[in-house]
């Protein structure tokens, strides 16, 4: 098929559409894209902005670096000769179908390195924001409101409980930027060693305890069929009534109907969101309406820092790839075995114009 890569050529690298603006403008800043130049790496952009990578997308390409589409079966139907490496820029992969990629002999890397300071600011923001009603004061700005200022006195966060719920790399940075709070700190994650939590001077315990001893809950794990709806009605009717619920995370994490009905009976003292069950959120969702809610379009931890950062983890991984090397932050390890996976980091690892090891294996 054209497009295929000859022996011996140059390793080469689709980036997907989505970085870019309707004039081909790169939104997304520094992505770290130039150190592929520096290695000697071909990149281009691919040649159409989809929701969903296509045999037309990625085949003959060694590596995708992408961010927004779908990756499916589909993506692999007719596909003569998949990548490599599909390089995922961000930690979330819930719109990637791992089962698809390790039948096709293809590794998936996600950027938690590049994301965790930026998205642990990002909740940080949203519990100072929530906690000091920010929603309600720049309403009360702007729609000429000042008398009423004092209906809105905020939660200061210092000696407060903070209930996460996932305890990961991002959790922990989290930790760390709320000492200076004074803070204790209680978390839900069944995967999490108890020494590393006791490293961190965090007591772990059920999502039950964490929901109604909490004065904030913060959602910082993956979405998965584990955590679907964890945070349902009858959590949230643990929490107390002068708690917050922040959700940085995923959306459906969240059943965000329960959510409304909760703030509306005020068994809840007001919500952060940087996700949404349905993104973006329909017109009518009672939640941009409310004064006790502070919102934001899944970009809350959109800044340079995680540009360079999640840029850079991505970029890095191809170049792993590129030399023939297993890269850091796989999320479909089983791949590691497949025989086609096997030959071309062997051939990659060998160099141009050698004959691949025998038996080499990831």
């Amino acid at each position: 098929m054209a497009g295929i890569r000859p022996a011996g050529g140059r390793f080469t690298v689709g980036v997907s559409r989505d970085f870019l603006d309707a004039d081909g403008r790169n939104v997304w800043g520094d992505i770290r894209l130039g150190e592929l130049d520096a290695a000697g790496v071909d990149w281009h952009y691919l040649p159409r902005d989809t929701d969903e990578l296509l045999a037309p997308d990625i085949d003959g390409l060694d590596a995708v670096l992408f961010a927004g589409p779908a990756v499916t079966a589909r993506t692999f139907a007719d596909v003569a000769r998949p990548p490599l490496l599909l390089a995922r820029f961000g930690v979330g992969y819930d719109a990637v179908d791992l089962d698809a990629c390790t039948r096709n002999g293809v590794l998936v890397t996600i950027t938690p390195d590049g994301a965790r300071r930026p998205v642990a600011t990002a909740a940080l923001t949203l519990l100072l924001s929530v906690l000091h009603n920010v929603t309600a004061k720049d309403r009360l700005v702007r729609e000429g409101r000042w008398a009423e200022r004092e209906r809105w006195m905020g939660l200061g966060l210092t000696g407060r409980r903070i209930g996460l719920l996932g305890l990961g790399n991002t959790a922990r940075d989290l930790v760390g930027l709320l000492r200076p709070f004074d803070v204790e700190v209680i978390a839900y994650d069944p995967y999490c060693p108890p020494e590393t939590a006791a490293e961190l001077g965090v007591r772990l315990a059920n999502a039950d305890t964490v929901m109604a001893q909490a004065d904030a809950v913060v959602v910082m794990c993956v979405l998965s069929e584990e955590t679907f709806h964890l945070v349902n009605a009858r959590r949230l009717a643990l929490m107390q009534p002068s708690a917050v619920l922040l959700n940085v995370a995923r959306g459906p994490i969240v059943d965000e109907a329960a959510l409304v009905e909760a703030l509306r009976a005020g068994r809840i003292r007001g919500a952060g969101l940087d996700v949404f069950e349905t993104e973006p959120p329909a017109p009518d969702n009672p939640l941009l309406s409310m004064d006790n809610v502070v919102l934001s379009p899944h970009s809350l931890a959109w800044t340079d820092e995680m540009s360079a950062g999640n840029g850079g983890s991505a970029v890095r991984a191809i170049l792993d790839v590129s030399s023939g090397r297993l890269p850091r932050f796989v999320v479909n390890r089983d791949v590691f075995g497949h025989g086609y996976l096997s030959e071309r980091l062997g051939a990659l690892a060998a160099g141009p114009g050698e004959p691949a090891p025998a038996g080499v294996r990831p």
